[in-house]
């Protein structure tokens, strides 16, 4: 009963914190799947399906207390020299993962959009990924899944998409605006579990003025409690963005 108390009380805060509109946008490094199964005697693909539910949990509760975009690095360009059975397993995840937005989408009114390198994967999946998009495009809160993601491939495509269209000079807004993020608010506040202190080549453009945040919790034993952490760290920091 404490413990719920707690978690009550810490939500209530998040939630009188956020009501400001300081951090409207939140991205999670969800590291630390592989060595969760393997501190447990599992085979690293357990963990991955252990991160899946915590991923739905923390997404949705990031929902619950007034976060209105949250975007999660699923699997980067570097990943695919992982083992093949891992790989296939998180494979598999993504598509049962999208299986499920597919059924809760509306009901969630999660606006669903995928950030990456599409081109790899089946064109029957790139077609579902298309169709969910458009599904899902007025809904209020916004879920961004980087797949085959990979920040300097993200400004390769981008740069090379401006050459493309015959640019031969560029402004920073041009080329956000190439990104495969366009239109989204770059992210307030990066949340990067499993006690690694690095961004992996995730969001580097977009993260420029982003507020850092390490864990040593591994993703798949990430809590609300966890989330709420990192959200009353946001807002003890000052974000002065180059000025006094």
């Amino acid at each position: 009963m404490a413990g719920s108390v707690r978690s009550a009380a810490s939500r209530e805060n998040s939630v009188r914190l956020l009501s400001d509109g300081r951090l409207r946008h939140i991205a999670f490094i969800m590291d630390g799947n592989g060595r969760w199964a393997e501190r447990r005697g599992m085979p690293r693909r357990f963990g991955h399906s252990y991160g899946a539910a915590a991923f739905k949990k923390v997404v949705r509760y990031c929902g619950d207390i007034g976060i209105t975009c949250v975007t999660v690095y699923a699997f980067s360009t570097e990943n695919w020299q992982r083992p093949e059975a891992e790989v296939s397993s998180i494979m598999k995840l993504l598509v049962e993962y999208l299986g499920e937005c597919e059924r809760t989408a509306d009901r969630d009114r999660l606006k669903v959009r995928f950030i990456g390198d599409l081109s790899r994967f089946e064109p029957d999946v790139r077609d579902r990924f298309t169709a969910l998009e458009k599904r899902t495009a007025d809904h209020e809160r916004e879920l961004n899944i980087a797949i085959n993601y990979g920040g300097r491939d993200e400004i390769v495509h981008a740069v090379n998409r401006l050459i493309s269209e015959g640019r031969t000079s560029v402004t920073e807004e041009d080329i956000s605006g190439a990104l495969y993020t366009a239109g989204l608010p770059d992210p307030d506040l990066i949340v990067r579990t499993a006690g690694e202190y690095r961004t992996s080549n995730f969001l580097m453009w977009q993260s420029a003025y982003s507020e850092l945040y390490f864990t040593d919790t591994l993703w798949p034993d990430m809590t609300d409690r966890d989330v709420d952490l990192a959200v009353e760290e946001f807002y003890r920091r000052k974000r002065r963005f180059g000025r006094v």
